[in-house]
């Protein structure tokens, strides 16, 4: 399949997202996980060690662009789960954690081969910028805005 290129705009960059999206909550659907999780599960994965709470809530609260409450019910789901552990104020990851992201991603890691198939490096390099770009303009936007984010 082939496409007309087009100048990139939000449009773009969301159908590009929301896409992408739907394919990793319906493999995290399989594991009884939601892209919320997903990502908070992910931040205390690549962590160093275990994190202050309040500051893993506030680091995925930051990514998800959502609100602090919302992020801190789902670092007690993980907990519920069993998916993090909780050593005083600080989580980690637990080993089952660990194994859930980590199979989460063997298997989007496979689709994402496929969905970035053929695609030269030099316009995924392109496009990486232009997409950082973006992302640092809108989060500087959202700031001006000095409002609690919605929830996820």
């Amino acid at each position: 399949m082939t496409t007309t290129a087009r100048p990139v705009d939000g449009r773009a960059i969301g159908l590009a997202h929301f896409a992408s999206r739907a394919v990793l909550e319906h493999v995290l659907a399989r594991h009884g996980a939601t892209f919320a999780q997903q990502a908070t599960l992910r931040a205390a994965v690549v962590a160093d060690g275990p994190l202050e709470r309040d500051a893993l809530i506030a680091q995925v609260a930051g990514s998800l662009k959502s609100d602090t409450a919302s992020v801190r019910v789902i670092v007690g789901e993980l907990l519920d789960r069993g998916l993090l552990a909780a050593e005083g104020p600080r989580v980690r990851a637990t080993d089952a954690g660990r194994e859930l992201f980590a199979l989460v991603g063997a298997e989007t890691g496979e689709i994402s081969a496929r969905m970035y198939a053929g695609i030269p490096a030099e316009d995924l390099a392109v496009a990486g910028r232009v997409l950082a770009l973006v992302t640092e303009r809108a989060d500087a936007e959202l700031a001006s805005f000095g409002a609690e984010r919605p929830a996820v």
